[in-house]
């Protein structure tokens, strides 16, 4: 059997350098070691490589869609089928490494540079879906430049939306540098926490509804899970609940009706094909009291854990975790070769 070797790129610049760890850890482990050849790569937090505690670069490499790591030196440690960047938050999810890779013209796993661009930045991504007719909830957009200036329009902006709401780094994620404000006391002291980690912020009306989750898997012909539903007791979802252990639980199948279940569905599905992502996606949406759905985001490189949300639901739809990695895998190859051909 022809072995693949795969890069698997973690940590990463950003602020949830260490849940990409966990998440890198869980892909290593599960990746059937008669198929593939893995190749850890480490991005610390001034952006540097390392495989086996040694400085790296990816490099292309000649003939077809392929490429290689080097060392400080030149020379040539490995040759590279694939990248699997298990990568989350700026400088990883946000097309960044997407791009790095089909300038070398070596598979990347996942969604490519647009698609990945367009589902970190939350604004962007509000305005794709609205040009596509899709339910989200209304957001005001506070810019690090001006907000010295505005900050009176933006306190009046709130108050229209109406409190609760949830103040958010535009392109970040794990609920990082969020708060949930409830009144104009405190807005100011999360907008300015949310752009310490963001010169975007988004603060966004706070939504009565249930935490529902869809898993979408393949970039031609999809699989989608059924929606999960996240149960957790805080006031809402945050750091704390999302990674200690116990304080939070995905239900799968969410208990909804129907109806709301096909139409949860669709909605994720039209989000996925909106952004042309590929390979992968999480599609986060609320359901509310009277049967609403309101879309939330789209995560093009979810958690990767063996009981991260991601990996339950597409298990729930029928693809248990090392066939779901050992696929996508295929599917950026696949894609790769045929951009490959169309780039002679």
């Amino acid at each position: 059997m022809t072995m693949t070797t795969v890069v698997i790129c973690k940590g990463g610049r950003s602020s949830e350098h260490e849940v990409s760890l966990s998440s890198a850890a869980g892909v290593i482990a599960a990746l059937s070691t008669e198929q593939f050849t893995v190749l850890d790569v480490l991005i610390d937090r001034n952006g540097h490589w390392t495989h086996n505690g040694e400085p790296v670069v990816l490099a292309p490499a000649a003939g077809s869609a392929h490429g290689r790591l080097i060392d400080a030196a030149g020379r040539t440690v490995a040759e590279v089928d694939v990248v699997f960047p298990v990568l989350h938050g700026p400088y990883g999810e946000d097309g960044t490494i997407q791009g790095l890779c089909e300038m070398i013209g070596v598979p990347c796993v996942g969604a490519g540079v647009a698609a990945s661009a367009i589902g970190m930045d939350k604004v962007m991504f509000k305005t794709i879906a609205r040009a596509h007719g899709l339910p989200v909830a209304d957001a005001i957009t506070v810019d690090q430049r001006t907000w010295p200036q505005v900050r009176a329009t933006i306190l009046e902006e709130t108050a229209a939306l109406g409190y609760p709401v949830y103040v958010k780094p535009a392109r970040l994620g794990s609920s990082v540098g969020i708060s949930r404000v409830t009144g104009p006391h405190d807005l100011i002291a999360a907008i300015d926490l949310a752009l310490g980690h963001d010169s975007k912020v988004l603060v966004e009306k706070g939504i009565d509804g249930r935490e529902i989750e869809v898993g979408i898997f393949g970039t031609e012909t999809l699989t989608i899970s059924p929606p999960g539903e996240i149960a957790y007791g805080s006031d809402w979802y945050d750091y704390t609940t999302k990674y200690q252990q116990g304080l939070a639980a995905l239900q799968i199948p969410a208990d909804l009706p129907i109806e709301v279940v096909a139409r949860t569905k669709e909605l994720a599905e039209i989000a996925y094909r909106a952004i042309d992502c590929a390979g992968m996606g999480r599609i986060d949406c609320f359901v509310t009291p009277d049967g609403e759905i309101v879309l939330s985001e789209i995560n093009t490189i979810p958690g990767f854990t063996p009981t991260s949300a991601y990996p339950s639901l597409m298990a729930a739809a029928g693809i248990p975790y090392p066939e779901l990695l050992a696929g996508l895998i295929t599917d950026a190859i696949a894609r790769a070769t045929s951009a490959h051909q169309f780039a002679r």
